[in-house]
């Protein structure tokens, strides 16, 4: 452990982020990793994981997340009490809650490309992984990981960045009550949470080649990605969405 966050120690962390422990390195395989092994030796709901650099930081499907030092904010929240019946549609309803709290420090409102991502202009700003842990048939805990780029990855030009000069500070404290706030939502998203979603969908509309071959439709309640092909309207609650060339 033993690092800051820009001269913030482990308590100024927790106090700005409202978080009722906090635990910050400087360098770590992954934030995620390290807030399961934190969560399995009992760590409260809301603790977090802060760190400068993730020398493995992921993804969905094990893809590679760019986490250079002083480069974002790389953080993983544990989160006990989920409803089940939200999980569905949690990494939706993070994204909502991220994108409205990171307006702010943006210069314009961010946007949402289902299922994890946050887009500003036509680049990634950041990212959500939830990851669930059970015990037989009851859920343990969520871990719920977000970056967000400060400064765009040299190795991803086609990225995008807060304003400049946002300070980390005050990303966190945006962000981690926005987390903690999506995880504390219960049942599927209400009908103000599906408007938010339209107004914030990156790609409604859009000519897409997977999860299937046809046009992006928005999302249902469940979180669960809309898809009008030529065997008429599909639902999708798994995947990735890829663009066709044309609408790259």
């Amino acid at each position: 452990m033993n690092g800051t966050l820009d001269g913030l120690d482990t308590a100024q962390v927790a106090a700005v982020a409202g978080a009722p422990l906090a635990w910050v390195f400087a360098s770590v395989g992954s934030t995620m990793d390290e807030a399961h092994r934190l969560a399995e030796s009992g760590a409260p709901s809301g603790a977090l994981v802060v760190s400068d650099v993730q020398r493995a930081g992921r993804g969905r499907l094990g893809r590679v997340w760019s986490s250079a030092a002083g480069q974002g904010l790389w953080m993983t929240s544990i989160h006990r009490g989920v409803d089940t019946r939200a999980l569905d549609c949690l990494t939706i309803r993070v994204g909502l809650q991220l994108a409205q709290a990171l307006d702010a420090h943006a210069g314009e409102p961010v946007r949402i490309k289902w299922p994890n991502d946050l887009i500003l202009r036509a680049g990634k700003l950041g990212g959500i992984l939830v990851e669930t842990r059970w015990r037989d048939m009851s859920l343990e805990w969520v871990a719920v990981g977000v970056g967000v780029n400060l400064r765009v990855p040299h190795d991803q030009p086609r990225a995008a960045a807060l304003v400049p000069d946002t300070r980390r500070r005050d990303v966190l404290a945006a962000v981690a009550p926005a987390v903690r706030f999506a995880c504390q939502c219960v049942g599927d998203l209400s009908a103000d949470e599906l408007r938010s979603f339209a107004s914030r969908d990156a790609v409604r509309d859009a000519a897409i080649v997977e999860p299937a071959v046809g046009r992006a439709r928005g999302i249902d309640a469940t979180g669960a990605l809309l898809v009008d092909s030529a065997e008429g309207r599909q639902l999708f609650r798994r995947g990735s969405l890829v663009l066709a060339p044309e609408a790259s």
